[in-house]
């Protein structure tokens, strides 16, 4: 008899809790029950977001008694180029796989669900930080023999399953495992835990993986968030819907409907100068990136916000969900802290606040540190959660505080610079409204953005110093990626020397010099 010349090979790269050991067990339960020769090993990820779990799988397709006694020899790891299944449960690690070689054309099925889990480098970018997914997908169409891409997370949301059995029916559709769907669905059933909603995630993905189904559209897509556009569908273009959504949303749950109205509100007088210009014929680009950033903005993070997102039933079971807390285990909870005077003057009203800062300032003129609380709060416990959740009660009050009436202040200035700059030069009013990238963090970071964000606005945007508008547009650029680039502003203050605008002052800091007490050994 002809055997086959060799194993079926199988690389899962899964993040932590998404159930990739599980995976790996359903695939040696469904080759076992088919009498195949199969091996699995696994490799944990690196904290942090820079790698994932992997599972390494390999499966003879021949059945035991078919061998004669003869037993194959199984590898323990994945080697470049001899990848038949590469399976990633998130669309960067299906890019990091390209990049060790685990995808090649002549062989390699790849799935990978292209839903993102940003990275901690993407999230300490200053400024847009995320990885192009559109490179990411064109290099999976080009690099693998069959690339099946599409959101396995969020049909495992809709099944109320974990991504690894979307994962489990993307594969056995796809017909690179040597594997009936039937022992599939078995081992997934013997496996005894959340079968009906496992069974469910399967089903959608293996139609999915066939062809049956088509990935979702954008109109499913608002059917499911059920965010309140009417108004958006009257007034704004197709084109615009997705971004212009996504800001009603986000800025209702930050505040309230009010709130969301006055975006629509200060969105719309940028739409009718992008269809005054022209701007409709490229995709409403101005449009756009000004309702993208302005989300952003109007949603700035203070204590209330911080309170509110560490106190919601959806992070208590996704913290549950990440360590894999069976319903009957306890889950304890402890929330790092550390607010300055700052951060609690701004949800204070402007008289306390007022005094707070000017308390504060006083300290700092005779050299003491900045003052900070450390606080240590256990939000699974009674007290600790009311603790953050009388804080995040205070929302309603935010129009109150005096950070808000600031932060809506500088919004509109912003808006008025895009505005006043779209009238000459649609190109230049795009840039300035890029500017709002730069604001952005929380406590120092927010402020050393801010920082950057108004000497850029004070020295060029209105300083009226470039008159050429397409001068102007390549200088506010060069500007705004160089405070992107350093945060500090020492390469910002750098671009900007070479239109003529001086440095800042460098700024003072304090010394503070502690004495050693009578007795205090001196550390070494």
């Amino acid at each position: 008899m002809n055997l086959p010349e060799r194993p079926i090979t199988i690389l899962v790269a899964a993040l932590g809790g998404e159930g990739g050991g599980v995976l790996a067990d359903w695939l040696v339960a469904a080759a076992t029950a088919e009498s195949f020769p199969v091996q699995s090993t696994s490799i944990p990820g690196v904290a942090q977001r820079t790698g994932a779990t992997t599972y390494y799988v390999e499966i003879y397709p021949a059945r035991w008694d078919t061998l004669e006694g003869k037993r194959p020899v199984l590898a323990l790891t994945p080697a470049p180029g001899n990848v038949d299944l590469m399976v990633a449960s998130e669309i960067i690690e299906s890019a990091r796989a390209m990049q060790n070689g685990y995808v090649s054309p002549d062989r390699t099925t790849l799935i990978a669900s292209t839903h993102r889990v940003y990275t901690v480098l993407e999230k300490m970018s200053m400024g847009d930080g995320r990885i192009n997914v559109e490179k990411i997908m064109k290099a999976a169409d080009k690099l693998a023999r069959r690339a099946i891409l599409f959101d396995m997370a969020d049909l495992a949301v809709k099944s109320g399953t974990v991504i690894s059995a979307v994962l489990f029916g993307a594969m056995a559709g796809s017909g690179a495992l040597p594997l009936p769907r039937a022992a599939c669905e078995d081992a997934i059933r013997k496996a005894g835990k959340g079968v009906e909603a496992s069974l469910k995630g399967f089903d959608l993905a293996y139609r999915h993986a066939t062809g049956e189904l088509k990935a979702a559209t954008l109109d499913d897509a608002k059917r499911w968030k059920k965010f309140p556009v009417e108004r958006v569908a009257k007034t704004f273009p197709p084109e615009t819907h997705r971004i212009v959504e996504e800001g009603v949303a986000r800025t209702t749950d930050y505040q309230d409907a009010a709130y969301a109205s006055m975006y629509l509100d200060r969105i719309e007088p940028i739409l009718a100068l992008d269809r005054e210009k022209g701007g409709s014929a490229g995709g409403c680009k101005l449009t756009n990136e000004t309702a993208r950033f302005l989300a952003l903005w109007m949603s700035y993070e203070d204590v209330i916000r911080v309170a509110d997102l560490k106190t919601r039933r959806s992070r208590f079971e996704r913290v549950r969900n990440e360590v894999r807390a069976k319903p009957h285990e306890p889950v304890q909870i402890v929330e790092f802290l550390k607010p300055g005077v700052e951060e609690i003057a701004a949800v204070m009203p402007s008289g306390i606040a007022s005094a707070m800062l000017n308390w504060e300032a006083g300290r700092r003129k005779r050299g003491l540190p900045a003052l900070h609380k450390g606080m240590y709060i256990k939000t699974n416990s009674i007290t600790g959660f009311l603790m953050l959740r009388t804080l995040a009660w205070l929302r309603p009050l935010r129009r109150k505080t005096s950070r808000f009436p600031q932060e809506q202040a500088l919004i509109e200035r912003w808006l008025r610079a895009v505005a006043n700059a779209g009238k000459t030069d649609l190109e230049l009013a795009l840039e300035v409204a890029l500017l709002g990238r730069l604001i952005k963090g929380y406590g120092d970071t927010h402020q050393r953005s801010k920082d950057n964000f108004l000497r850029i606005m004070d020295t060029l945007v209105e300083a009226g110093t470039v008159r050429d508008p397409q001068v102007l547009r390549m200088t506010v650029r060069a500007a705004r990626d160089a405070a992107l680039a350093d945060p500090d502003g020492k390469v910002l203050d750098g671009s900007l020397e070479k239109v003529g605008v001086p440095r800042r002052p460098v700024k003072a800091h304090p010394i503070q010099i502690v004495r050693r007490k009578p007795g205090q050994k001196k550390a070494t």
